[in-house]
């Protein structure tokens, strides 16, 4: 036996490999395929990534995938960036992932398939369940920056268009990770304590896909549908398109395109009510002169000048009446009385009565008055009654 040779336990050869792995590859990007994820109640993912010839595990640390924006998912492309490791007490290796975007579209990109998937699934953007936007809005809410240029142009449009209508700011921010907490928060608190706002309008101005993010959050969504008030969301340019967009009441290409939904010009208004009372004022004249000339008609008409003379041919109307009906009652009569007499003849014919008007009689055996129609139903000493055309007699047979 080699007396200077090394001889490891298990455990100490693990610990020296999961060293030499982790020095060797401390930072790395790899490129694969997600299959067999698995989420644990502890916050950590179990998959392993895979491509055409093989496939290695990995695991993601709680720590890591809460700040994912889109869901891991099996089938799901993805490019990672991770560390090679090992797992001592079964001695296989493995990644430890610390980074990960999808392969072939940006990470906020396919976030946003997603959710609007999922929430288009669920019936958030159905158009039956979108709450109609009030005409002539006296209250309006808004949801945005307080020092950014979206609102500005709000206050500005909505003043110029008509000066009377009250808004009700409530400042947010609108960028980064506490911003959709807050725009959360405010649609909340406008339905609870300020439900009398006829509409919301909830926006920015312009930016970058991540400074518009906040309005492609899922919370924020399903704050927006569960608004009892209606909300016009006017998130950035007319081609920036976020979830909310789609879930909102009403979709405004910017700020100030929102404003100028909601509230009506004034001259407008006051062009379309003078139109409308024109219009009002012509079919007035036109109705006044219609029934003027119809009523001067019916005024020179025989019913209005002679009305004796229509009362008295409906006089003579009425005795014709009368007399095609007193005709017509003694011609029916006259026929039913032939008929009556047709049927009463032929009756008589089927008389058997007629019959022993001829000589014939009719004879029962008392005392149950049988008719007897054969000479061995009687005997000799039995009672018998005869029907004559005239009359009837009762006999006793003395022979048979």
């Amino acid at each position: 036996m080699d007396k200077g040779r090394k001889i490891y336990t298990i455990t100490e050869l693990n610990r020296e490999i999961k060293i030499i792995l982790e020095d060797a590859y401390p930072s790395i990007w790899v490129e694969g395929e997600i299959s067999n994820l698995k989420s644990y109640s502890s916050g950590h993912m179990y998959l392993s990534l895979k491509d055409s010839e093989s496939q290695i595990s990995a695991v993601i640390f709680k720590n890591v995938n809460k700040f994912f924006k889109f869901k891991l998912e099996d089938g799901l492309k993805v490019i990672v960036k991770c560390r090679v490791s090992t797992y001592p007490k079964r001695g296989g290796y493995q990644i430890v992932i610390t980074h990960v975007e999808p392969a072939g579209k940006g990470e906020l990109q396919l976030a946003f398939e997603q959710l609007k998937e999922k929430l288009e699934k669920e019936g958030l953007f159905d158009p039956k369940k979108k709450k109609r936007i009030p005409l002539l809005p006296q209250k309006i809410g808004v949801v945005t920056s307080s020092s950014g240029a979206a609102i500005r142009d709000i206050i500005s449009v909505i003043d110029r268009r008509f000066a009377n209508v009250e808004i009700l700011l409530y400042p947010v921010r609108v960028q980064g990770d506490e911003a959709k907490h807050e725009i959360v928060a405010a649609l909340d608190y406008l339905n609870k304590y300020h439900d009398t706002l006829d509409v919301i309008l909830l926006g920015r101005g312009g930016g970058s896909y991540e400074d518009l993010w906040a309005f492609n959050e899922e919370i924020v969504a399903r704050e927006i549908h569960k608004s009892k008030i209606p909300i016009i969301s006017c998130v950035g340019h007319e081609i920036d398109f976020t979830i909310a967009d789609f879930v909102a009441d009403l979709r405004a290409p910017t700020p100030s395109a929102a404003a100028e939904l909601v509230v009506k010009n004034k001259t407008e208004l006051v062009d379309k009510l003078n139109n409308l009372k024109l219009h009002l004022a012509n079919r007035m004249n036109f109705l006044i002169s219609h029934y003027s000339e119809k009523l001067k008609y019916l005024k020179s008409s025989r019913a209005m000048t002679r009305p004796q003379d229509i009362f008295e041919e409906r006089l003579q109307e009425l005795d014709d009446l009368y007399s095609n009906l007193s005709s017509n009652l003694r011609q029916l009569v006259e026929n039913k009385d032939m008929l009556f007499s047709q049927l009463g003849e032929k009756l008589n014919l089927l008389s058997p009565l007629n019959i022993l008007s001829r000589g014939y009689s009719i004879c029962w055996k008392q005392p149950d008055n049988e008719i007897l129609k054969d000479v061995k139903d009687i005997k000799t000493n039995d009672k018998i009654k005869i029907r004559l055309h005239k009359g009837e007699l009762t006999a006793k047979v003395s022979e048979v």
